[in-house]
Formats: C-alpha cells, structure tokens, sequence
C-alpha cells in the first residue's frame, strides 16, 4: 500500500509541476504581479503590483548551490554597471524559504549588496512565469529554472533561460549586461 502510494503522490507531483511550467513567459508578456513573494520575514509578504522601470530578474535553482552561487556575485560585482544601463533592480529569485536566501545574501556579501533576495517559498511566482521544473532528484522539490528577465514596468523586454540548468552560459552577469 506504501508503494501505491508513493508512486501516485510522485505521478501527481510531476503532473502539477508540468502545469505549473507549461508555457514559458516570453517578451511582451507581463510578470505575475499580483501573486506574494518574502525578502526580509517570514511572516510578511510583497507584490510586485508596482513595479517601475526597468528592472532583471534572476531565476536560480538553489541558493547554496555550486552554480548559483558561481552565478550570483558576478550580479553583486556589477551592480554599478547595470545601474549604468537604467536597471532600477535586480532581484535573486529563488524556490527556497526566507531564512535560506537571507543566509544566502550574507554569506555572498557580507557587507552588504543592493540586490534583492526574493523568496518564492511556494513557487508561484516562478510557476506563473512558466519557469519551474522538477528537481526533485537532485533538491527535493519542484525549483526554479536559471533564468533571467528583463522588465519595463511589468512587461518583460528579454528572456534568457539556460538549456541546462545546472549549467550557467547565458545567464552570467556579463552575458546580460551587453543586451541592456
């Protein structure tokens, strides 16, 4: 009966993160603003209702993993620049809780950096983009594709996903920063 069970709830598990990644958010779309995302507390969610400007966001898998955190000090690194080119924001967008991506950011940058660390603990920010897949295997639950999106207001202007995920060949700082 155990058995049963397990192989339902891992062929219901890989149904709802096929929906929730059906369709990839393209150009011209507009990101989810109504649906809550956390930076600083558990308790206290935000929207990004309303959203100004020109902004990136980066979609991670994990924070604390090789790739990512490979990935994300070269943001830190070039904030300036990417304010340079008009970028009011950058937000690291990770499936994680609260408490994972303020460790995160404070062992990144430990005297601190501008760069948002949002948390989309449920994956609905990131599943309404069409960006989750199964990591099951490998991190225990439905996370983020490494992504990136580029914003006017709430419109995505660019998208850039990795084919691999846990590789990083268009999502780097550097790679970004030429298409602003």
């Amino acid at each position: 009966m155990a058995s049963l069970l397990s192989t339902a709830t891992q062929v219901a598990h890989s149904a709802a993160v096929s929906l929730m990644s059906a369709a990839e958010v393209k150009p011209g779309a507009t990101i989810p603003t109504k649906v809550p995302v956390k930076e600083e507390e558990a308790a206290k969610t935000f929207t990004f209702e309303s959203i100004k400007g020109r902004n990136v966001f980066v979609g991670v898998p994990g924070a604390f993993t090789g790739t990512c955190s490979a990935q994300i000090p070269g943001y830190i690194k070039a904030y300036d620049q990417f304010k340079q080119k008009g970028i009011e924001n950058i937000y690291v967008v990770a499936v994680n809780d609260v408490f994972t991506l303020k460790a995160w950011k404070e062992q990144l940058a430990p005297g601190g950096t501008p760069i948002h660390f949002i948390a989309d603990d449920k994956g609905a920010f990131v599943g309404a983009l069409g960006m989750l897949f199964d990591a099951s295997e490998l991190l225990g639950a439905p996370r983020s594709k490494r992504f990136v999106l580029v914003t006017e207001d709430d419109t995505v202007t660019h998208v850039a996903v990795e084919p691999v995920t846990s590789q990083l060949t268009i999502c780097a700082a550097d790679k970004i920063l030429p298409l602003l």
